[in-house]
């Protein structure tokens, strides 16, 4: 640790995580993306004792789930991107994504929210767009952002990059995400470590003692 033009600058591990200064991002763990990762009891159980330690530390977590917008006021980027993701070419035959209230939309009940966590309703592949999280974090004294869930290539690492751009510190679990193909996974994860912290979950728990 470093102080620098009224700055502290943490340097190791265990500085950049410490609990009173960092919050946990559990990204999009619903059903429906659960059900479908490649390593889904692997990832349930790394994912699972981070939220514990970090409940124990007094960590904050927070929770995303993707809550769809009506169709009428998405983007048409966004509607040809969902076309161009199920193959579909007529949008009218898009079928129905996390509609609320379904099994598909909820959370996983193995790592559901419990007690002071947070759950963020959220439109986009990044945790700070159209939402007060960052607001949240900055009034919690948050300066360190650890990014787990589901899927790695997609709104973690958006999530992350964001979070850099925003002068958090960036750290994604490497075991603590997932995705629905591997090698994506693997890849997206090869390119962050470039730009972010990338730490194995017993890395993380080791840190917080």
């Amino acid at each position: 640790m470093k102080k620098y033009l009224n700055k502290t600058i943490y340097e190791s591990l265990n500085e950049i995580v410490s609990p009173e200064h960092t919050a946990v991002v559990v990204w999009d763990v619903q059903n429906a993306l659960v059900n479908n990762v490649f390593n889904k009891q692997e990832f349930l159980l790394n994912l699972k004792s981070i939220i514990s330690k970090a409940r124990e530390k007094g960590v904050t977590v927070i929770y995303s789930k993707i809550t769809p917008l009506p169709v009428q006021l998405n983007s048409s980027w966004a509607i040809y991107s969902t076309m161009r993701r199920y193959g579909i070419d007529d949008p009218a035959k898009l079928p129905p994504f996390m509609k609320p209230g379904t099994a598909d939309a909820e959370i996983t009940e193995d790592i559901a929210p419990s007690g002071d966590d947070i759950v963020i309703p959220k439109h986009t592949a990044s945790i700070f767009m159209g939402t007060h999280v960052e607001y949240l974090l900055r009034n919690k004294g948050i300066e360190t952002v650890i990014f787990t869930g589901i899927s790695t290539e997609f709104g973690v690492a958006s999530s992350a990059r964001d979070a850099s751009n925003r002068g958090f510190y960036p750290v994604v679990v490497s075991d603590g995400v997932s995705a629905m193909d591997k090698g994506m996974h693997e890849l997206a994860l090869k390119i962050l470590t470039r730009m972010v912290i990338v730490t194995p979950a017993a890395d993380l728990i080791k840190a917080w003692g």
